[in-house]
């Protein structure tokens, strides 16, 4: 079964939660940590990984924290993904004596396709819009 890792994951909401502060806004690693229940160890590889990929741009000091590196409408949920996953394909690597039939081989690579173009017309735009829209649950006693 392919399944997207945990780190891939908290890294669509981490980028979520950027995308919801204003524009231009740092938050700081403690207050993301808070947000998520994560420790700021495994916090900050996420967000090492990525800032080495130019999607979050880091700042030091009292002020400082993590942001995006441009307007959340301009990134794709495949983009993040592809960051901490590599490429998005649902086939492992092929052994040697693996044979594939012309049957299958369409089969794969029509869903590898459906796959990548579902995630890259998601933007974190649509992803934080959505969060805004969530008022909460309502709970009745």
């Amino acid at each position: 079964m392919y399944k997207i890792s945990t780190r891939g994951q908290y890294a669509l909401l981490i980028m979520t939660d950027l995308a919801e502060a204003e524009e231009g806004t740092f938050i700081p690693l403690k207050t993301l940590s808070h947000r998520r229940n994560l420790s700021v160890k495994y916090l900050e590889q996420i967000l090492i990984q990525l800032g080495k990929n130019g999607l979050v741009t880091g700042s030091r000091g009292t002020n400082g924290g993590y942001t995006l590196s441009k307007k959340a409408s301009d990134y794709t949920a495949g983009e993040i993904l592809r960051a901490m996953e590599g490429e998005l394909s649902p086939r492992g690597i092929p052994e040697n004596n693996h044979l594939e039939s012309e049957g299958s081989k369409t089969f794969w690579n029509n869903f590898e396709k459906a796959v990548n173009n579902y995630v890259d017309s998601v933007t974190l735009e649509n992803l934080a819009h959505k969060n805004r829209e969530f008022s909460g649950f309502e709970y009745c006693i």
